[in-house]
C-alpha cells in the first residue's frame, strides 16, 4: 500500500503542491527518494527513531510528485515523516487531503523551521489548503493570514497526536502587541533635519506620492545620500499583504527582517555584482530588488555601477518583476521599487561647485555621464540637480516628516480611488492613465513642441504625464493641470537643474 501525504513546494514565490508517496517493502534495507530531490531534501528516516519503528530489513521508496519539478530545502521533512509513520501504523486515522505538512526535522523529532515558510504557507492557502502544520517560529506572521488553519508544532509526536484527535497544549500564533512592536527609532532622519533643499523636497514629495523613480546629482557633500536616506521616511506604511510580500521574500533571501509596517530600503555598494543586485545563483535567490519590492533601491555613486549591471534594471523597471533563467529552474520574483541614483556631475565631483574648480574636460564628463545608457536615463522620472546649502543660514520651522507623509497618503488614496485598486500613477498602465486623465488639446500640443525641442523619448513624455498627473492629485485637481504639466517638464531638463559648467576645454 502506498500513503500520499501533501507537502508545498516553491518556485520563487510561486508554490505548487507536492503529493509525498511513501511505500515499505520488506528487501534490502535502504531508503531512496526520487522525484528531482536536492542534496538539502534529507532524509527523514531517523526521525521515526523517536517511536521506536524497526525499518531494519525495510526498502523505504519516497516519491515526490510531480517528478519534473526539481525540489529544494528541507521543507518535505515533516511530509516525509508523517507518511513513513503512517505505513507503518503509527497513524492510524486518515490524513486530510486538504492538509499540507510543512518543515524541517532534528534527529531528536523536533520540528524546526528553514527558508521559505511563509510563502509556503501563503501559496498552500492560495492551492486550496484548509489546514497547515508548520513549525513554530516567532518571526513568522501567521496572525495575518486568514482562512486557512496554522496548527503550531514543535515535535513530531504532537503532529501525531493532534491527527489522532488530541488536543495540542502547544503554541498558537498570537498578533503581536503594541510593546513587541518595533519602536520607531529616536534617531530617524526627518526632513525637518534637513537644512534647506526645498526643492529637491518638493521632488521627493511627488516621487513618494507617484513612485516616480528619481536621478540626483550634485557635487560631494550637498546632501545627496541625506535626502535620499531620509525619503522612506515620507512613504505610506505597508499594508498587510505588502508585508507578507517583503517578508516572504527576506525568507528566500535568509535574511532577517522585523515585523513592521516599515518600507524596505536597500542600499547596495558599488562594488556589488549583478547577481546580488538583480539576483540569481545556482538556486535562483531574490537579489537586492527584490529585497527592495514596495520600498526603496538607493543607488548612490551609480556612475560606479557597471553599465552591465544598470542596464539589467531596465526590465524591472518597467514591468515590476524580475525573471531568473537557469538550467534547472527559472523563477520570477516581484521587484516594483522606487528607484533613487544619486551621482556627481562629473568625475572630480565639482562640476558647479561655488568652493571648488572642476578640472575635467568636457570630454571626460561626457563620458562620465555616458556610464548610464540612454535607455536607463528614460526611466529616470525626476532628474534633479542639488546644490550645497549654507548651513549656518536663519533657522525656522522646517516641515517633519509626517506632515510631508500626510499628504503623500492623501495623494495615493486619490489614486487608488482613481484606478479601483492599489496601484499609483507611475504603475498604473498607461492606456488606464490616459482613459481616466486625458489630456487637453493645448496640453497635448505644449508637450509635443517642447519635447521635439529637447529630443525627449516617448518613454519620457509618458513619464512627464505621469508626473503631471501625480502633481495635480498632491494639489487635489481633478484634472491634470497645465501648471502641473509645466512642472513636470521643468524636472527632465537638466539644463535648467544643473548650475553653469565651469570644466576647462580639452
Amino acid at each position: 500500500m502506498t500513503v500520499k501525504v501533501t507537502s508545498i513546494g516553491l518556485k520563487g514565490l510561486e508554490g505548487y503542491c507536492v503529493q509525498v508517496e511513501v511505500r515499505i517493502s520488506t528487501d534490502t534495507e535502504s531508503m531512496v527518494i526520487v522525484g528531482l530531490p536536492d542534496t538539502s531534501v534529507k532524509e527523514s528516516r531517523d526521525s521515526i527513531a523517536y517511536f521506536d519503528q524497526d525499518v531494519t530489513d525495510k526498502k523505504v521508496v519516497v516519491n515526490l510528485s510531480p517528478s519534473d519539478q526539481k525540489k529544494n530545502g528541507s521543507l518535505f521533512d515533516l511530509a516525509i515523516a508523517i507518511a513513513m509513520l503512517k505505513e507503518l501504523g503509527e497513524v492510524k486515522n486518515e490524513i486530510p487531503k486538504d492538509t499540507a505538512f510543512i518543515g524541517a526535522l532534528s534527529l531528536d523529532g523536533s520540528v524546526v523551521s528553514g527558508d521559505g515558510i511563509l510563502p509556503a504557507v501563503i501559496a498552500a492557502k492560495g492551492l486550496g489548503m484548509k489546514s497547515v502544520y508548520v513549525p513554530y517560529d516567532p518571526l513568522l506572521p501567521l496572525q495575518m493570514l486568514e482562512d486557512i488553519e496554522c496548527i503550531v508544532v514543535q515535535h513530531i509526536e504532537e503532529v501525531v497526536q493532534h491527527l489522532e484527535g488530541q488536543e495540542l497544549l502547544s503554541f498558537q500564533p498570537q498578533s503581536p502587541s503594541i510593546e513587541d512592536s518595533p519602536k520607531k527609532d529616536s534617531q530617524q532622519r526627518d526632513f525637518s533635519h534637513v537644512i534647506g533643499h526645498e526643492r529637491a523636497k518638493r521632488a521627493l514629495e511627488i516621487a513618494a506620492s507617484g513612485e516616480h523613480n528619481l536621478l540626483m546629482s550634485g557635487p560631494p557633500g550637498c546632501g545627496k545620500s541625506l535626502l535620499a536616506e531620509t525619503f522612506p521616511s515620507i512613504l505610506p506604511p505597508l499594508s498587510n499583504q505588502s508585508q507578507l510580500e517583503v517578508i516572504s521574500l527576506y525568507q528566500l533571501a535568509s535574511e532577517k527582517r522585523n515585523y513592521d509596517q516599515t518600507v524596505p530600503f536597500r542600499h547596495p555598494h558599488h562594488s556589488s555584482s549583478a547577481v546580488a543586485i538583480i539576483g540569481g545563483g545556482s538556486n535562483p535567490r531574490p537579489g537586492e530588488i527584490s529585497l527592495a519590492h514596495r520600498g526603496v533601491l538607493f543607488l548612490d555613486e551609480i556612475a560606479e555601477f557597471s553599465k552591465k549591471t544598470l542596464d539589467m534594471l531596465r526590465q524591472p523597471l518597467e514591468t515590476g518583476e524580475v525573471t531568473i533563467s537557469r538550467v534547472h529552474s527559472t523563477v520570477t520574483y516581484p521587484s516594483s521599487f522606487i528607484l533613487v541614483g544619486a551621482m556627481n556631475p562629473c568625475p572630480c565631483g565639482y562640476l558647479g561647485s561655488h568652493q571648488h574648480y572642476c578640472t575635467c574636460t568636457k570630454k571626460q564628463i561626457l563620458s562620465y555621464r555616458n556610464r548610464l545608457s540612454g535607455p536607463i536615463y528614460d526611466r529616470f522620472d525626476i532628474l534633479l540637480s542639488i546644490k550645497s546649502v549654507n548651513i549656518n543660514q536663519p533657522k525656522r520651522m522646517l516641515e517633519s516628516s509626517e506632515e510631508i507623509r500626510k499628504r503623500v497618503e492623501t495623494a495615493r488614496i486619490r489614486q487608488y480611488y482613481r484606478y479601483q485598486q492599489e496601484i499609483s500613477n507611475a504603475k498604473v498602465p498607461f492606456e488606464i492613465l490616459m482613459e481616466k486623465s486625458p489630456l487637453t488639446t493645448k496640453q497635448s500640443h505644449t508637450l509635443t513642441n517642447v519635447s521635439a525641442k529637447q529630443n525627449w523619448s516617448n518613454r519620457v513624455q509618458i513619464k512627464i504625464i505621469r508626473l503631471a498627473r501625480t502633481i495635480s492629485d498632491i494639489a487635489g485637481e481633478e484634472k491634470v493641470t497645465d501648471q502641473a504639466i509645466w512642472e513636470a517638464m521643468t524636472f527632465r531638463r537638466w539644463e535648467q537643474n544643473q548650475p553653469k559648467m565651469m570644466a576647462r576645454e580639452t
